[in-house]
């Protein structure tokens, strides 16, 4: 486990939804204080609102994704493009690895069965996921 995947599995277990605790593991990085982290990732735990769409890790992986390399110039088609394709990448490997990126699948792919994924694993996964693709972009400025 790296160490925001460590920090995201702790603020977890410490109550903060799945999308609050992989945003606000990378406060580090991203520059935000904690409290307005926790604030702009508040919506997205359980899937949104707990309506099991996209999983809360994901979207915080993929807030902290926005954070990080997002375009801020709506007529940087180019900028907008490369981003999406790092959104799409990110989605993608989390999808390999655990099956789905829709918070109702990971946790009850037939429904009503038991779980097929813990919450805090996830949550480890998504901020793992954003640690590699920190290491990626720092070797390539390099």
């Amino acid at each position: 486990m790296s160490e925001h995947s460590e920090i995201a599995v702790k603020l977890f277990r410490e109550g903060y939804n799945c999308a609050q605790a992989v945003f606000a593991a990378f406060c580090d990085e991203t520059g935000l204080d904690r409290e307005t982290a926790l604030k702009l990732s508040s919506s997205f735990g359980g899937g949104m609102g707990r309506m099991g769409e996209v999983c809360g890790a994901v979207s915080g992986m993929l807030m902290t994704a926005g954070a990080l390399y997002g375009c801020p110039d709506p007529k940087n088609s180019s900028a907008k493009a490369e981003h999406y394709r790092l959104v799409r990448q990110l989605a993608q490997r989390f999808r390999e690895g655990n099956g789905s990126i829709l918070c109702r699948e990971l946790l009850h792919p037939s429904g009503d069965g038991p779980k097929k994924h813990s919450c805090a694993e996830l949550v480890g996964c998504a901020a793992e996921m954003m640690d590699e693709e920190l290491r990626r972009k720092h070797r390539a400025a390099d």
